[in-house]
């Protein structure tokens, strides 16, 4: 069952004010009939998009990254509507929605920003970052990891909630749900996963397993398939919303048979989407591929990667879209002599070894939303 989630003022011990969630089970909101927004997108010849934040979809950056995308051979923007916090970026419009009293103010009228992107035909996907969520976290211990009597943060001060609890998945699922009817033409879910070097965490943290308590399977298989499962449930509730449904990945994930400790297993996600986005940002690499430095060869690199990411999809039944992230910023903390200067050759260079490898569709990553000019986005 989808949850109502509430929140609630309630005062502490030391007279704080402290933001309680309150989660109530919901009647099942899957429609009898496929769903109508009222919005009219059609899907690109290939998808060329870039990233872009609840602040800057609510603010003045907002029309200066339209006006950018109707300059240029893009045609697609990956919109917050969960953002790495856990918060909301917008606040609902119907007072009856379970998720009225979390959400932020970032996005001030997204059904507006929406019909700007119908007229413009600027393809919409909501980005949902599902599992590492410190607002929920904090809201739900039980939903996250302890360590000791606190929840656990990792060394960025982040947290993370549980991939084997079915209530964490339909309050996840419920948001998509909502940025579906809004519009949005893609839901894409982006850590769908458990946190890093779980393997190294998951005997001393504490946890439940939810329904994968009595499965019998070692751990890390256990994590493979509660990652894979919650994918496959959120497809199947989509459904009825006409939403393309795609997934975030780390790149390496798709050399492994999968990535023991945050439960990735390339094809087997790959099976239950309609597209797969591989961060392959040659910044974000080690020496793989026999490539020392990768973020000083990112056509080496991309054009490694893509091979064999052809390979393993094409033994699936029904692989789906390829469409990977690439580097649109400079990684100056890989320091001296391990990073170059990102621009127009770098992001031109990444787009051709997707191309050449017959990998038409990509996103753009920059985390300030600053994009560089003049790209030849389709070379």
């Amino acid at each position: 069952m989808p949850v109502h989630a509430e929140e609630s003022l309630k005062t502490s011990e030391h007279g704080q004010k402290q933001m309680v969630l309150a989660v109530k089970t919901l009647p099942e909101m899957m429609p009898r009939f496929k769903y109508d927004s009222g919005l009219t997108f059609k899907y690109p010849d290939a998808i060329r998009g870039l990233y872009v934040t609840g602040h800057s979809a609510g603010g003045s950056k907002f029309s200066k990254l339209v006006d950018y995308i109707g300059k240029n051979d893009l045609n697609a923007m990956v919109i917050d509507i969960k953002d790495d916090w856990g918060n909301i970026t917008y606040k609902p419009e119907d007072p009856k929605s379970p998720y009225s009293g979390i959400g932020k103010n970032y996005i001030k009228n997204p059904s507006e920003m929406l019909k700007t992107l119908e007229q413009k035909q600027i393809y919409p996907i909501a980005r949902i970052v599902v599992f590492k969520d410190t607002y929920l976290a904090k809201a739900k211990p039980q939903w996250s990891y302890k360590e000791g009597s606190k929840v656990w943060v990792n060394g960025r001060g982040e947290s993370f909630v549980n991939p084997f609890l079915k209530e964490v998945w339909d309050y996840n699922v419920g948001i998509a749900i909502e940025a579906a009817k809004m519009g949005f033409q893609e839901i894409q879910f982006d850590y769908v996963r458990f946190p890093e070097g779980f393997e190294k965490r998951d005997k001393i943290l504490t946890y439940t397993m939810g329904d994968y308590a009595n499965i019998k399977m070692d751990n890390i298989q256990k994590r493979v398939k509660a990652v894979t499962d919650f994918v496959g449930y959120a497809r199947e509730k989509l459904k009825p919303y006409g939403v393309k449904v795609s997934v975030d990945i780390f790149g390496y994930t798709a050399t492994l048979p999968e990535a023991p400790g945050i439960g990735q297993n390339f094809s087997k996600i790959s099976e239950n989407v309609d597209v797969i986005s591989s961060m392959i940002y040659p910044s974000h690499w080690t020496s793989y591929f026999s490539i020392a430095k990768p973020d000083l060869e990112p056509y080496k690199l991309v054009n490694a990667y893509a091979r064999l990411e052809k390979q393993k999809l094409a033994q699936l039944k029904t692989p789906p879209i390829s469409r990977p992230w690439i580097q649109d910023f400079t990684a100056s903390y890989l320091g001296s002599g391990n990073y170059r200067k990102y621009g127009k050759v770098e992001v031109e260079a990444q787009i051709k070894a997707l191309n050449d490898n017959g990998i038409k569709e990509y996103l753009l990553w920059n985390a300030a939303n600053k994009y560089t000019a003049n790209v030849d986005y389709t070379p």
